[in-house]
């Protein structure tokens, strides 16, 4: 069976008010509150994306989030009441794809994941489509200049580096496409929050490890950038 959305939380009453609240509003939802039982669901049901709980009673939410990683590359939201900036930008460095402080509004919560829900749900008709036209006679996908030796496929949505193909999440894509065609002018957090991620619910540190990402995997030396250049107070720009 599929579901859109699954919630991981030891706090029944959360879990269960969570999932009845999207059903309502059409987000097919079922909730667990235990690491094994996660575990367990996911290898029997398929699910679009993951609300889940650091507190999972003797295990943590971090360690299921790698295991998870492991397997499946749906986005994961992290929900807790944890509001250190080290338990944010563990969730954030594991493969989390956002991080929401406990208490939220369920309304708030609703909008974010349907938003999130929908961009996903786009990048998969496009690698069908991309899959689909493997076999034809379409022309070749175009290839992007990174910097010398490294290219962006934009059929295969990838980064070709020195005769590797190195993946790409599909936020990872849409942020690196956006940024090559506005080479040599800041893209500001406000427009990358508006054209990229159609959502302006993200928490404050999400943009900044996604660019992290990013410059690892084309940067020569990611921890002194030249390629992705941060404009302190502003947002970034992509030179050279």
């Amino acid at each position: 069976m599929k579901y859109q959305c699954l919630v991981i939380d030891d706090d029944v009453t959360i879990a269960e008010n969570t999932a009845e609240y999207f059903n309502i509003f059409d987000i097919r939802t079922a909730y667990v509150t235990g690491y094994a039982e996660a575990e367990a669901f996911l290898q029997t049901h398929q699910v679009s994306l993951l609300l889940l709980d650091i507190n999972l009673g003797e295990r943590t939410g971090f360690e299921l989030c790698k295991q998870i990683r492991r397997q499946f590359d749906m986005p994961i939201l992290f929900i807790s009441a944890r509001t250190s900036d080290d338990d944010v930008l563990t969730a954030l460095h594991i493969g989390g794809d956002d991080y929401i402080q406990k208490p939220f509004s369920l309304s708030i919560l609703l909008a974010k994941v349907r938003a999130i829900l929908n961009r996903y749900e786009k990048a998969a008709e496009a690698a069908e489509a991309v899959s689909a036209a493997a076999g034809s006679e379409s022309p070749v996908p175009e290839q992007i200049p990174i910097r010398e030796g490294v290219l962006l496929d934009t059929g295969l949505h990838q980064i070709l580096r020195g005769g590797e193909a190195v993946s790409l999440k599909a936020m990872e894509y849409r942020m690196l496409l956006y940024l090559l065609t506005h080479r040599g002018r800041v893209v500001t957090k406000d427009e990358f929050l508006q054209n990229v991620w159609e959502d302006t619910f993200i928490g404050e540190g999400t943009l900044p490890v996604h660019i992290r990402h990013l410059r690892e995997k084309i940067e020569k030396n990611p921890g002194e950038p030249e390629l992705i250049r941060t404009v302190w107070g502003v947002g970034y720009i992509l030179g050279e």
